[in-house]
């Protein structure tokens, strides 16, 4: 499974691990990923999406309805 979040989009980047010495050796930085069950009441159903933090906030602020129907608009499967 790719860690990446199905609302955001949010995925790794990279960077570099710096010593006191400053010697840099190269480092991923993952995104917050949860996975987490929504319950959508026009389907009755719940959905389970992996989504960041941030995500999960944006589902608060917009509803899951609204956030379910741009996933789809964007051709991902749920």
């Amino acid at each position: 499974m790719s860690k990446v979040c199905q609302v955001t989009g949010k995925r790794p980047v990279t960077g570099n691990n710096v010593s006191h010495s400053q010697r840099k050796t190269r480092r991923r930085f993952l995104p917050n990923l949860h996975t987490h069950r929504f319950w959508v009441e026009s389907e009755n159903r719940f959905v389970k999406l992996r989504v960041s933090s941030k995500g999960m906030r944006i589902i608060d602020k917009k509803g899951i309805e609204t956030v379910l129907a741009d996933i789809r608009k964007r051709g991902d499967a749920i």
